[in-house]
Parts: C-alpha cells; sequence; structure tokens
C-alpha cells in the first residue's frame, strides 16, 4: 500500500512567508500560517518552517519562484533559491521543488477584492498565505 504524503507549498517574501499543505491525496491546498521573518536581519524563520513540516510529514517543499516577465531570474527570485537552500540544508531528506509564480500575488490580492471584498488591512494579514495556496494549488494541478 502507498504511503500518502504532503506537499508543503511557500510563497517566500522578504519579511514573510506564506506557507500551506496539500491534502494527503495531493489534491488540494489549504493555508497553514504566515511566518514572519527578517531577510535584512538574517532571520528566516527556519525553526517555524521546520516544525511545520514535522507536523505535518511534508516530503516536498514547493517554493515560489517569482521571475521576471522575460523569463529571468532577479532579485527576489535568487532570495527564493537561496531559501530553498537553506530548507535543503536544514531537511537534506525532503524534495525542494520550484514553481513559477510570476503574477501569483497580484492574482491573490484580485480575489481578495473582487470575490472576498477583505479590506486592505486584513488584505495584508492573508495575501502571503493565499499566495502559497495558490503556487501549491498551481503545483498540484500541473504535477497529478
Amino acid at each position: 500500500m502507498t504511503k500518502y504524503q504532503r506537499i508543503m507549498g511557500l510563497d517566500v517574501g522578504s519579511r514573510t512567508v506564506g506557507v500551506a499543505v496539500s491534502d494527503l491525496l495531493g489534491w488540494t491546498a489549504q493555508g497553514v500560517e504566515t511566518i514572519r521573518i527578517n531577510e535584512d536581519a538574517g532571520e528566516f524563520g527556519i525553526e517555524r518552517l521546520s516544525q511545520l513540516i514535522r507536523e505535518h510529514e511534508v516530503k516536498t517543499v514547493v517554493i515560489g519562484l517569482p521571475k521576471n516577465m522575460n523569463n529571468s531570474i532577479g532579485p527576489r527570485a535568487q532570495a527564493a533559491l537561496d531559501y530553498g537552500e537553506m530548507v535543503a540544508q536544514a531537511h537534506p531528506d525532503i524534495t525542494i521543488a520550484y514553481q513559477d509564480e510570476r503574477l501569483t500575488t497580484s492574482q491573490a490580492e484580485r480575489m481578495l477584492i473582487n470575490e472576498g471584498d477583505v479590506s486592505r488591512k486584513k488584505r495584508k494579514q492573508v495575501i502571503d498565505k493565499l499566495a502559497a495556496i495558490i503556487i501549491l494549488q498551481n503545483y498540484l494541478d500541473t504535477h497529478k
């Protein structure tokens, strides 16, 4: 019998990391939390992320890769790649994957404004988690 595994999706910013996990079958993504980080101070929330990886028994972490529109790697995409390296060092037994996330945050913002009529203050609190859900769901949909 095959053991199912959860996949985690991350939306990495300079101040927060949105976290989502899949269901056991890998069909749907649910938001977990937003981890506060401080890229400038070298605080990346790896300890909290590690707790979540263990708690949800994650075997694959998918990190949103915000490429430039011309498909090149800019500073934010490089920061996402660097974050993936840190996760890989902390968890050598898990797979790290990257998902193109161009326009994901703006898509999440539109969803909150148009469909949820969510205030600006509330949007700021949930935007990264919603972006992580979108990143992970896009990954799940293309890797079935």
